[in-house]
């Protein structure tokens, strides 16, 4: 065991043949891992390689079938995440813990060991979040507040524990660059101070920015460590998938001047339904056959509330408001617009776009029982259990969705493998228009690379494809056109070949679209 001059040991935590077993599935198989004082380490992997395993065993959510962990030398045996708070270990999940009927700082209070004022726990989380660069409104609703937001509060509950090691998966998926940048910051300082960061992410440049070291696995073991600032993005992509990762190919679009549109979205304006909601203003959006349309913006500025009215989770007073394939959609709801040829995928993926604790064949029968009626039920009103089984490992395969058993529950799933089933069972119908929001929040290179083909395929053989993200990127990527939401109103989309990333950021930050010409002269 390596120890400083003084005697006490260099390691903070180390991890000797950690295993965890589920059935007849290793998915962590004989790990070790060693996190120094101070250090920063990546855990890289693919969806389903045994990272959020492991660190829910180092968090005391899981108990390991065997193995040892040791914190400052000592082994330990860590029993419950309050255990593992005691220790000095703090955890932002990636899937988000927190009760919607409480308020931000009631969410916070759940995880303290003491009995603070909830005033007090008010006031030091907003203070911390503004100077952190995440702002937070303490006494806001989480049922609420956006995706982005719940993160902040996940992310300020956690360093108000103070923790020696902290563990963030996929902490900036739904954070904007700046909002990174500002994380990232934090970390930095936190690091000259002596405590050590576990930062598992999928994107990889950041991985190079910040870490100090990285630890890879696939299959649920470990297969290699590296030091990511002496490697590409490319070959640490390499490392995790065992191959190259496929890149995507943007396949030319035919013009689009006389092509159908499949959505049409006329003046779609809605009131705020919660104090914390964003008004919709005047929207107007045209996607036709062909066409991948990317809807970007900083969280928060209406694109869930966009997405919810585009969907059919919120109706339109005016039936024309929304109108798919040259029908009036603005008085139907999910069904209806689903008979009409449209799918759907929520940016949330465990309570929204899936039941927790239903496998994956019912979950597909859900969001698919009236679009494939006769395919999934008998004329005696009984289910084909064969068919919806048929259907669910179909997309399984199509998608490679990693998974412990036949037809787990959603919830058994790491988020990249339930965001890849998710989708494929949106695209498994071939839908005529597809709305997809945050596409591959979560989801590790091959697999976003995956889906993002996917997404281009499926437009370019005759769907309207709208994706709302926040990540540049994708957008960049995958779009044929580009259109911002800022503070409720939707910009004037703009052709691929056209956009910058200097005047999608100025849109993003709410100049006006006559000004942009001039603003990123000056920028």
């Amino acid at each position: 065991m390596n120890s400083q001059p003084d005697g006490r040991p260099a390691n903070l935590l180390e991890v000797r043949g950690l295993t965890k077993i589920f059935g007849t599935l290793k998915a962590c198989d004989d790990v070790d891992l060693t996190i120094g004082k101070g250090e920063i380490h990546a855990l890289l992997g693919e969806n389903g390689a045994g990272k959020s395993t492991l660190v829910k065993m180092l968090f005391g959510s899981l108990e390991p079938y065997s193995g040892q962990i040791r914190w400052n030398g000592e082994p330990v045996a860590i029993s419950s995440p309050s255990v593992a708070r005691r220790l000095g270990l703090g955890m932002v999940f990636q899937h988000f813990s927190l009760f919607e009927a409480l308020s931000a700082a009631e969410n916070i209070a759940l995880s303290l060991d003491d009995d603070t004022p909830i005033g007090t726990i008010a006031a030091k989380a907003r203070a911390l979040s503004y100077s952190y660069g995440l702002p937070l409104d303490p006494y806001a609703m989480v049922g609420d507040l956006s995706v982005g937001e719940r993160q902040r509060i996940e992310i300020i509950r956690c360093l108000l524990q103070a923790p020696d090691l902290i563990i963030l998966d996929e902490p900036t998926s739904v954070l904007t660059p700046q909002e990174a940048d500002r994380l990232f910051e934090t970390l930095e300082r936190l690091r000259e101070e002596g405590k050590s960061i576990l930062y598992i992410s999928h994107r990889l440049e950041e991985v190079k920015r910040l870490c100090d070291k990285a630890t890879v696995m696939r299959h649920g073991r470990v297969v290699g460590h590296c030091d990511p600032r002496n490697e590409t993005a490319a070959s640490l992509a390499r490392m995790m998938v065992g191959n190259e990762v496929q890149r995507v190919v943007r396949m030319p679009a035919e013009d689009m001047q006389d092509a159908e549109k499949l959505l049409e979205i006329r003046d779609l304006s809605r009131r705020p339904a919660t104090p914390f909601s964003t008004p919709l203003n005047g929207i107007c959006l045209d996607v036709r056959a062909g066409e991948v349309i990317g809807v970007a913006g900083v969280a928060g500025n209406g694109q869930g509330e966009f997405f919810e009215a585009v969907s059919g989770e919120v109706l339109q007073p005016a039936a024309g408001t929304i109108r798919l394939r040259g029908k009036d959609a603005g008085r139907l709801n999910i069904t209806g617009r689903r008979l009409l040829g449209a799918a759907f995928v929520p940016e949330e993926r465990l309570g929204h776009g899936a039941a927790p604790r239903l496998p994956l064949s019912e979950n597909l029968l859900l969001s698919r029982h009236a679009t494939d009626g006769k395919a999934f039920v008998g004329a005696a009103g009984l289910l084909r259990t064969g068919a919806i089984d048929r259907a669910a490992q179909r997309i399984v395969g199509v998608m490679d969705v990693r998974k412990s058993g036949h037809d787990p529950e959603a919830a058994a799933l790491s988020g990249g493998n339930l965001q890849k089933f998710l989708i494929g069972r949106e695209l498994d119908r071939r839908p005529a228009v597809l709305v997809v929001n945050q596409p591959t929040w979560g989801v590790d290179a091959g697999a976003a690379a995956r889906i993002r083909q996917s997404l281009i395929e499926l437009a370019r053989g005759g769907s309207a494809v709208l994706v709302i993200s926040q990540d540049l990127d994708e957008l960049f990527e995958i779009s044929d056109a580009i259109a911002v939401m800022h503070n409720g109103e939707l910009s004037r989309p703009l052709a691929i070949a056209e956009a910058t990333r200097e005047k999608i950021g100025l849109l993003m930050g709410g100049a006006e679209p006559r000004h942009l010409h001039q603003a990123a002269e000056t920028a």
